[in-house]
């Protein structure tokens, strides 16, 4: 009988009740056929692999992250909350040592939800890996956590969520932005004032190939890692980067997951997007799981995997070595990138749109946050749709000196309600609450 050399821990989560349509990509099927595939090569049979199951995440599990627009049952079903609840249980089995490494197989994913949520967007409701994040810290205290994203779609609202947050590194890897939705993750996005450089962006070439994934994991990836020295290392383990994947342009396998993984070496890894759902995933997921668990993945294949499927050109070749070491270099002069960036100021700002294509809703954002050597820094939002709606959220981060606890507070108090028709919002990570008037 074979023996895991690392306990893995499974928690499956395939949501039969939630689907944005019968027909859509994102749909069930997603999971179903990678159960079968864990029980027809016998994953669950092997000593050292154990399932979990699921449990539903709180509502305050949810305000700790988000701003829910009225509410959090307004924008959630049950399912938002077991997937949430899935990812939970997995960190929980690894923290408590139960298991070397966990893989909450859930859905529906959760990287494009942002700290504001007014709808479902990019498939999204609630971010399921932040949320799992900021419970690892309320409950197992303060953590360097690193966030490697390897869905083909950037995570623009795990990069949102933790813009402000230098304790929180966020890679994305993923197809360039002009080529796929959302249109973000670029070079220049590296975090807000407080947290320069701790958000880093690898826009991939369409047509990225074995080749280019994981020499950007060898190049860059894994010396940013070394460098940050993470207490714990999270994948937002996206699977639409595969060649035979419908709505994306890629060119990885499963054998190319699995050695990601095995070298990569995550803590937890959390099922994102991937929608070949018979051609890619049951092979990826099995793929990822062997690799988790210290067993021989060798043998992982798509029954039409060729050479010629996972190549890329010299072209993309020498464009990925140049932007990795472009991007290296610019994790390195973080510290000199950041005085440059917030000299003299006292606040800095930015205005932004963003579209909840789910939805067919376009946001307006006007964002400040509070230049502070001390912490994240004081943020406040004020918050428009172009169906009428308006807040401001308030954000005190979960490391807030005390100017930054005493002027969002004092913000909360004077802010007019009648000035904002649908409420203000005040986010107190440090007291673990969220208000609203």
């Amino acid at each position: 009988m074979y023996k895991a050399a690392r306990r893995l821990g499974l928690v499956f989560f395939p949501a039969f009740d939630w689907a944005i349509s019968p027909t859509h990509p994102e749909r069930e099927e997603r999971l179903l056929y990678t159960q079968d595939q864990v029980l027809e090569e016998g994953i669950l049979d092997i000593d050292g692999i154990y399932e979990y199951r699921p449990r539903l995440a709180t509502v305050a599990d949810v305000e700790r992250v988000h701003v829910c627009v009225p509410d959090v049952m307004s924008r959630v079903t049950a399912s938002h909350l077991i997937a949430a609840g899935g990812a939970i249980v997995a960190a929980e089995a690894v923290l408590k040592g139960e298991v070397d490494k966990a893989f909450a197989i859930v859905r529906p994913p959760g990287h494009h939800a942002l700290r504001i949520v007014h709808g479902a967007r990019g498939f999204c409701n609630i971010n399921i890996e932040a949320i799992m994040i900021e419970y690892i810290r309320r409950h197992y205290g303060k953590k360097r956590i690193a966030i490697v994203d390897t869905d083909c779609h950037h995570g623009d609202g795990s990069q949102d969520i933790y813009w402000h947050d230098p304790d929180t590194l966020y890679i994305s890897l993923h197809q360039d932005g002009r080529t796929l939705y959302p249109g973000t993750g670029f070079l220049d996005e590296f975090g807000g004032p407080n947290a320069f450089g701790y958000n880093l962006n690898l826009p991939l070439p369409p047509e990225t190939g074995e080749e280019g994934f994981l020499y950007a994991l060898d190049h860059f990836i894994l010396p940013v890692l070394a460098d940050f020295k993470p207490d714990l290392v999270i994948n937002s383990a996206g699977q639409d980067n595969h060649y035979t994947d419908p709505i994306t342009n890629m060119r990885f396998s499963a054998q190319g997951y699995a050695r990601l993984n095995d070298r990569l070496q995550p803590d937890i890894a959390v099922l994102e997007g991937g929608y070949s759902i018979e051609g890619a995933l049951p092979y990826v997921n099995v793929g990822i799981i062997l690799a988790l668990a210290g067993l021989d993945y060798s043998g992982i294949r798509e029954p039409d995997y060729s050479p010629a499927r996972v190549a890329q050109s010299s072209r993309v070749s020498d464009y990925i070595a140049r932007l990795c070491d472009e991007t290296y270099k610019a994790w390195q002069q973080r510290e000199t990138l950041r005085a440059a960036y917030v000299r003299d100021k006292k606040e800095i700002s930015r205005r932004r749109q963003i579209y909840y294509d789910t939805e067919g809703l376009m946001e307006t954002q006007e964002e400040t946050t509070l230049v502070c050597d001390s912490c994240g820094g004081l943020t406040w939002i004020d918050s428009r749709t172009d169906r009428g709606r308006h807040i401001l959220a308030i954000f005190i981060p979960r490391d807030a000196c005390r100017r930054c606890q005493e002027e969002g507070h004092a913000l909360f108090e004077r802010a007019s309600a009648g000035a904002y028709r649908d409420g203000i919002y005040l986010q107190d990570r440090v007291a673990d609450q969220l208000l609203k008037k």
